[in-house]
């Protein structure tokens, strides 16, 4: 898998391009992942990312990607937990981080990270929302049990300013980032493994199926938004 969550080139460099600033002194991205949104950010930013994942074998990948690339100078591989990013970065230009907030809770990955970001520095976090009010019923089910903490886009909008953010803008993830190179990958591979020896394995197969088929279902009821935040000059958000 290139991809290990939906996302796409295409989307991150427009959110970046959202952010009223161009240069970025120190860069983090929180639960990088195999780091595909690693990767775009230090070649178009040409300045270092520092990529935060607790899977060694995922920074392996980025450090293997990012030599492939010839960006591996602009690319440091740290395996820490997110939530100990204040403990080791200080004035933080960027924090960036892509459907990996909830690993932690995505009201206290905000609290937590403001902690590292220097006043006036940005965080750009995705985390997945609710689009509408009346959500198809099976849908509201499948996220009872895999995701209880969803909320609104106005719920998160509140929980930034509250935790001290400005919010600058949001984006949705477009459709096709789901699909292109990771649903449309992903689908034949769990078909592959329902018949799998172990159980544990044809349960998250089938799990993987079960999500897919939510998502072509929901009628665009739920997305990934990101959520563009400023940490302000003063320590007061104003919020937009």
């Amino acid at each position: 898998m290139e991809k290990l969550g939906p996302g796409s080139d295409a989307d991150t460099l427009h959110v970046l391009a959202m952010i009223p600033r161009d240069s970025f002194p120190l860069v983090v991205d929180a639960g990088s992942g195999i780091g595909r949104q690693t990767l775009a950010l230090a070649g178009r930013l040409q300045t270092a990312v520092h990529a935060i994942d607790t899977a060694a074998k995922h920074l392996d990948s980025l450090n293997r990607y990012s030599a492939q690339f010839g960006i591996a100078h602009l690319v440091h591989t740290h395996c820490m937990d997110m939530a100990d990013i204040p403990a080791n970065f200080r004035d933080v230009d960027l924090l960036w981080s892509e459907c990996a907030a909830y690993h932690i809770g995505f009201p206290n990955a905000l609290a937590t990270w403001l902690l590292a970001i220097r006043p006036g520095g940005y965080a750009v976090v995705s985390e997945l929302s609710w689009l509408r009010d009346e959500v198809p019923e099976h849908v509201r089910a499948y996220f009872r049990s895999g995701y209880p903490d969803m909320r609104t886009v106005d719920e998160n909008l509140s929980i930034a300013r509250t935790a001290g953010y400005e919010v600058i803008a949001t984006h949705l993830l477009s459709k096709s980032a789901w699909v292109d190179g990771y649903y449309d990958k992903l689908e034949p591979l769990a078909h592959s493994l329902l018949q799998h020896p172990e159980k544990a394995v044809r349960a998250f197969a089938a799990q993987t199926l079960e999500g897919i088929r939510i998502f072509d279902s929901a009628e665009d009821n739920y997305g990934y938004v990101f959520y563009v935040l400023r940490k302000p000059e003063g320590g007061t958000a104003k919020g937009t």
